[in-house]
């Protein structure tokens, strides 16, 4: 790495030297200017406003613009004579608990670096000492023609400083809080904490600029010659009321499914009630198959004791009948005697009449 800046750190009546780096890089893709019709690059020219002339870079200096319009000069040299005492060292003014730092106030970061051999004793029992405190510096230090706040932290074996906000330069959050009339039940905090831990932690390492890629993929097609096929983003349903613990235990559930755990039963989401046109229409035909639904049970049931009692009739019938016949052995052969004597009578007046005419 290239370092942007040499100085030293003041930790105390101890001065070590140090180099500074740049700890971040941008991976923003940068776009070019160009006029639409023929593709030709859209530059812009530094010109003097009183005789539009093009300057160079050496040529143009600085000026402060009062408020009636009129620009101040400021040079380099008024500059540099200023009794600035961090120009060129990173002065520690106190040691603090690192979260008494507001994240608001951190800004870009850096690396330092002791410059040469003498400089690493002192850099390394500043890092220990950071290390066995669990605390952070707070350092004054002048960068690019300003004075700067500095935060000193231990990055594996390396010191590294946030350059921070000064607090005037916080906004305080006026009118961006909601309403203080919402309530939140302990329920619905409940299934919060739940999603929470079902989310647990992820290892940063692993999230990527996805939209990133996508721009460089679309880029190396075009300079190709072949424009890759659109792909519609996936659209979230909009529109729909949707109940907050509902919508909580869906949650709970989908990411308990993506980190392979058991999901629990699916929760029913609250959506807008339907016109009464769809409710009218809808509602005979329920009411239909509720009534057909009623009248086949009716019918299977009343088929069902039919067809019970006629079989409980028809062996009620036999029974009686064997035990008619078991008890009366006589009565029955009495009977069968008396049917033969009969008979035979009708038999003799029949053949009577024709032996007289016979005669």
């Amino acid at each position: 790495m290239r370092s942007i800046w040499n100085g030293a750190i003041s930790f105390g009546l101890v001065s070590i030297p140090i180099k500074l780096f740049n700890a971040t890089e941008s991976h923003s893709i940068s776009f070019r200017q160009i006029h639409t019709e023929d593709g030709g690059r859209v530059r812009y020219r530094k010109v003097c406003e009183l005789d539009g002339e093009e300057l160079e870079t050496s040529e143009i200096g600085k000026a402060y613009e009062d408020a009636d319009g009129s620009l101040v000069p400021i040079t380099d040299d008024d500059l540099a004579a200023l009794p600035l005492p961090t120009a060129k060292t990173i002065e520690i003014v106190a040691f603090v608990p690192a979260d008494s730092i507001d994240p608001l106030q951190i800004d870009t970061a850096y690396y330092l670096s002791a410059s040469g051999v003498p400089a690493a004793k002192p850099y390394t029992l500043l890092r220990e000492a950071l290390k066995r405190s669990r605390k952070v510096a707070v350092a004054k230090f002048a960068l690019r023609g300003r004075e700067r706040l500095g935060m000193l932290r231990v990055v594996d074996d390396v010191i590294a400083m946030h350059g921070l906000l000064w607090p005037d330069e916080i906004r305080a959050p006026e009118g961006v809080a909601p309403d203080s009339g919402v309530k939140v039940r302990d329920a619905e905090l409940d299934l919060a904490d739940a999603l929470m831990d079902t989310l647990g932690e992820v290892d940063v390492d692993s999230l990527h600029d996805d939209y990133r890629e996508a721009v460089e993929s679309l880029i190396a097609s075009k300079a190709g010659g072949a424009l890759p096929p659109a792909e519609a983003p996936e659209t979230k349903g909009g529109g729909k009321v949707i109940d907050l613990m509902a919508a909580l235990e869906k949650s709970v559930r989908a990411a308990k499914e993506a980190r392979g755990e058991e999901a629990a039963e699916p929760a029913e989401v609250t959506e807008l009630k339907p016109r009464k046109t769809a409710a009218r229409k809808t509602a005979p035909a329920k009411k239909t198959a509720k009534a057909a639904t009623k009248t086949a049970a009716r019918t299977a049931t009343k088929t069902a004791t039919k067809t019970t009692s006629a079989k409980s009739a028809t062996k009620s019938t036999s029974k009686t009948a064997a035990k008619k016949s078991a008890a009366s052995p006589k009565a029955s052969a009495t009977g069968a005697k008396k049917s033969t004597a009969t008979t035979a009578k009708k038999a003799a007046k029949k053949t009577a009449p024709r032996k007289r005419a016979s005669a």
